[in-house]
């Protein structure tokens, strides 16, 4: 970067606190081109003000010194000029105070080390930041947008034509995409198609309604720009997203298609009811699932499997195999909902049928509540919570069923014609391949333990990310749900498609980074085929060539970085973020000489999750301690070990990592940063060898963005026990 301007914001208390003649030194003394002090640099005013400077100077880049990186991004763009933010009134005004004993604010002038006061320490660390942003601007390259050389494809695949695929299909279509729609059942409508009714999905949500499917079927078929492959399989899906290269198996056949992304709507499998002969499945011919009772009721013969003879009552078990570990132990969320709605079916057909509905709790999702009241209103069907105990063979083809723990602690005995079992949603993909995918880390959407053959994803921040960029999950397949909530999610789906599609022809991340143009950049001149960046990509955005060298699919990047923190060679870098960038901002700091108990802590800090806590820390004004220097990372798996060594290097008594929580309930918006970098702890740790130094003096600590207690007590924590080490030995050479 040749010509780099700062500019220094005085309000919000920074004039107040800080010497601003000192910072403007410090910015020239790191080689800045020009500097200038202004009140609100964020109004109107102060954005032409470095508008016109940008242009006078004629300025490469612009170190913004005044609020986070986190607040007025947009207020701070200025086209093709390169910006840095330094975050003097979160980072350094507004959350950096003398602590009294009793947890009081002192006045800045409190001598906190022999000769050496609090303000002293706080200039100290405002003119690191501001050294520190020049020097990162020094070592700034512009990104360049990604753009194949391949023609990219804008048409969106739509696998599965049940409720949610037939919507995303449409939503698609009439946002203009093209759409290839591929359905392995010779029919399009899926489950619900199979339906005799479903609950209505508009208010009042009282009543029963012919299946929406029809009417989303009808209008799929008559669109031009939707194709349709029935009887139809995935076979292999190659490339990335705008680069998809798909084969489908149809009539005998195989063609290939050209896509741009993809929405995964495959549906669900009802789950297996010969788990389930404790409840009467397979042994009693009057004890059916929840899916055959429907078939029944399509078909208009509501009548005793055993002998054909009408149904007068039937007793509906609850959770039938669900929230069991032994069987599926989630709740499927419709069962409940399905359950009533087949005692309705009964009650219409027959009005003095009996229905009984024997549940553990009754979940009716939503507005849906309305529906169950409906029916805890009709005199011919009793609810009850109770645990059912036995289910046997009674007389005259009846099926007994002894229920306890009921809500009036009695044990009842009830004899109907037919028990239904509410069995549950099993997704496809746990079953059977559906994408196929030609990917490294194999042939479907990687998932996890915890969410039972569920695909894997961020359902806290990103509820439609999958870890296949470019691939979006919707209805049954994607989670447990009703056809209200498949229609909405099928919406999400397509809306995330087509907003890759968009990304991806502009150039840039597809998510969470939806502004970043810069990607991982390899020089494979020095590369030793040590795998670890095609190993640790979350996203499979990395194969290998027959000689393990790393090939890359730009388009599956989500730009983490995990793959520049993973390189012992230094050889991945991103032109706005590289390891001579980190480590010239490290140099930029000045470290004080030993002895003096002026201690100097780096916190390496997640830019997701544990920044947004600190940011909010300042808001409220809890202090953290002066000695920490903090560079925002893209994510804690961005963390090269270089990083450590150079820090420790320059002085630095102790380093952390700050980031987000990994683990079973995990909120790292990469998937693994966090759990990774604290992997690589042990190449930290042969670092720290290498320079006798303790191995306590660099940690990882997660923290959640609500957390903001435990972020600072963990910092002023952290601080304490290194101060037990004492001063890192390297300090002041």
């Amino acid at each position: 970067m040749q010509k780099i301007g700062v500019f220094i914001c005085t309000s919000c208390n920074i004039a107040d606190r800080l010497e601003i003649s000192e910072l403007e030194s410090a910015a020239t003394e790191q080689g800045a081109a020009a500097v200038y002090s202004k009140e609100f640099l964020c109004s109107k005013e102060g954005r032409e003000f470095i508008e016109s400077k940008i242009k006078e100077d004629e300025l490469d880049g612009v170190v913004i010194c005044a609020c986070s990186q986190r607040v007025n991004y947009d207020v701070f763009n200025f086209d093709n000029v390169a910006v840095d933010r330094v975050s003097l009134r979160e980072g350094v005004v507004w959350s950096r105070f003398p602590v009294g004993e009793n947890g009081e604010i002192l006045e800045d002038s409190t001598e906190i080390a022999e000769g050496v006061s609090f303000k002293d320490e706080l200039m100290a660390l405002a003119k690191d930041y501001v050294r520190m942003g020049v020097a990162k601007l020094q070592s700034y390259n512009h990104p360049v947008p990604y753009k194949p050389e391949e023609e990219i494809s804008k048409t969106i695949l739509v696998i599965g034509g049940g409720v949610a695929g037939l919507t995303a299909a449409i939503e698609s279509a009439k946002a203009g995409y093209d759409v290839v729609l591929v359905e392995k059942e010779r029919q399009l409508g899926g489950f619900v198609a199979k339906m005799k009714a479903h609950c209505e999905i508009n208010p009042p949500y009282q009543n029963l309604v012919p299946p929406i499917v029809d009417e989303l079927i009808k209008e799929v078929e008559s669109n031009d720009k939707i194709k349709v492959y029935k009887g139809a399989t995935v076979t292999n899906i190659a490339g990335a997203p705008g680069l998809y290269t798909v084969k489908i198996k149809h009539a005998g056949k195989e063609v290939e298609e050209k896509i741009g992304a993809i929405v995964l709507a495959a549906g669900f499998k009802p789950y297996d009811a010969s788990k389930l002969e404790h409840l009467g499945f397979g042994k009693i011919k009057n004890v059916v699932t929840n899916v055959q009772f429907e078939e029944m009721a399509k078909k208009g013969e509501l009548k005793r499997p055993s002998d054909g003879e009408p149904i007068k009552s039937v007793l509906f078990i609850q959770c039938a195999g669900q929230r069991d570990e032994n069987h599926l132990p989630y709740c499927s969320g419709f069962c409940c909902l399905a359950s009533l709605k087949q005692a309705k079916y009964i009650r219409e057909a027959d009005p003095e049928a009996k229905a009984y509905i024997i549940y553990d709790h009754m979940r009716t999702m939503g507005i849906f509540e309305n529906f169950y009241k409906t029916l805890q209103d009709d005199p011919g069907v009793f609810l009850t919570k109770g645990k059912v105990v036995e289910v046997s063979e009674g007389e005259n083809g009846k099926v007994k069923v002894v229920v306890d723990e009921t809500l009036l602690g009695e044990k009842l005995e009830i004899e109907v014609d037919v028990v239904v079992l509410a069995i549950g949603m099993v997704p496809v993909t746990a079953e059977e391949p559906v994408l196929n995918l030609e990917y490294r880390q194999g042939p479907g959407l990687p998932e996890l333990e915890l969410f039972y053959g569920y695909a894997d994803s961020n359902f806290i921040c990103f509820p439609y990310e999958s870890r296949r960029t470019g691939i979006y999950a919707a209805g049954a397949v994607h989670q447990p749900m009703t056809i209200q909530q498949a229609i909405e999610d099928a919406r999400g789906a397509a809306l995330k498609a087509i907003q890759c599609l968009v990304a991806v022809e502009e150039g840039r991340a597809v998510h969470p980074r939806t502004w970043d143009y810069a990607y991982p950049e390899f020089d494979l001149k020095m590369c030793t085929q040590c795998k670890r960046c095609t190993e640790e990509c979350p996203f499979g955005a990395l194969n290998e060539d027959e000689k393990g060298f790393p090939i890359q699919f730009v388009t599956r990047c989500r730009r983490c970085g995990t793959c520049f923190g993973a390189c012992p060679q230094r050889i991945i870098s991103f032109k706005d973020y590289s390891v001579d960038m980190i480590g010239n901002m490290i140099k930029a700091t000045e470290m004080p000489e030993q002895g003096y108990e002026q201690y100097r802590l780096m916190a390496f800090v997640c830019e997701n999750d544990a920044l947004p806590a600190l940011d909010m820390a300042a808001y409220q004004k809890k202090p953290i301690p002066v000695s920490f220097r903090i560079i925002p990372v893209r994510c804690l798996g961005s963390v090269n070990v270089a990083f450590i060594k150079d820090s420790m290097s320059k002085g630095y008594d102790g380093i952390i990592l700050l980031g987000c929580k990994y683990g079973e309930n995990y909120q790292c918006h990469f998937i693994k940063g966090s759990e990774l970098a604290n992997r690589r702890m042990e190449n930290v740790a042969e670092t720290l060898q290498q320079l006798a130094l303790e191995q306590e003096r660099v940690t990882i600590y997660t923290v959640a963005i609500d957390e903001i207690d435990q972020a600072v007590n963990k910092l002023k924590e952290f601080e304490e026990e290194i101060k037990g080490f004492g001063e890192n030995p390297f300090k002041g050479w």
